[in-house]
């Protein structure tokens, strides 16, 4: 049974991580019993089994090494802040990776991308603060007026629009961040001049006095519903071209713009 066994791994891809393994079976004590023999030989030829099935799937790719990961058991998904993440119960642990398919498709992107559209139903932008031209492309931005990275996203849109790549920003305040951020948004939205009052506070004035008024007050309290529904928990997040971005990340964000400009040139 060894000697075949023995032959049947002799003709795989054998790695690093398989190699133990066949050790370990080879270096049995003499107490051990049939069932104990029968477990190791089935881990190490699984091991050998896996890591040619990944080599003749994934054919493009290169493979340095092969080894047992810490995860067990079943691995299930969940969706946290607009993020898609993987909870493996048996050895709890969480995942936060991308799962690709054969066709090199990312399927978390994909899970991403649905979540968002199904939350971005649920939001109602007619109670967005708008900045921005009404024919530019839009986006969806959740931002915090105390928030570093919101405020040069900002810088960044104001470059964007110098370069004549405006966009229109239908923006939600969040602010159970940090503890000015609701002041902060509802001085901007009870201001005469609101768009001057939103870019002096991202560029960091610090105004005195804050506006107060029971309409900025009331429209800061339906941006706090929709952002608890919506599951935002960071900022700045984006929904652009249906997809959800979390944080500035400017490669994704320049793909957005890249793909709007396409879309509304003339034809």
């Amino acid at each position: 049974m060894l000697r075949n066994f023995a032959d049947d791994c002799s003709s795989r891809l054998l790695s690093v991580a398989s190699l133990p393994l066949i050790a370990a079976l080879f270096s049995i004590s003499p107490a051990a019993n049939s069932q104990e023999i029968g477990e190791r030989m089935a881990l190490a030829k699984a091991a050998a089994d896996a890591e040619q099935q990944l080599h003749q799937t994934f054919t493009n790719l290169q493979f340095e090494d092969f080894g047992p990961a810490p995860v067990k058991g079943p691995l299930y998904q969940a969706s946290a802040g607009g993020r898609i993440v993987y909870y493996a119960p048996e050895s709890e642990h969480l995942l936060f990776a991308s799962i690709f398919d054969k066709n090199g498709v990312n399927l978390t992107a994909l899970a991403q991308e649905a979540g968002a559209a199904k939350r971005l139903k649920a939001i109602d932008t007619a109670v967005a603060f708008a900045v921005g031209p009404e024919n530019a492309p839009t986006i969806i931005e959740f931002t915090d007026p105390d928030c570093p990275y919101c405020r040069a996203l900002d810088r960044y849109w104001a470059a964007k629009a110098a370069e004549g790549k405006p966009v229109r920003r239908l923006v939600f305040f969040v602010s159970g961040i940090h503890p000015e951020a609701a002041a902060k948004a509802e001085h901007i939205l009870c201001s005469s001049d609101k768009e001057a009052a939103f870019k002096s506070i991202y560029a960091g004035s610090a105004p005195a006095v804050l506006r107060t008024c029971a309409e900025g007050r009331t429209k800061v309290e339906a941006h706090a519903r929709i952002v608890g529904s919506a599951g935002i928990t960071g900022t700045p997040t984006l929904i652009a071209g249906g997809k959800l971005i979390s944080g500035f990340q400017q490669a994704e964000i320049e793909a957005f713009l890249s793909s709007a400009k396409t879309a509304h040139a003339p034809r």
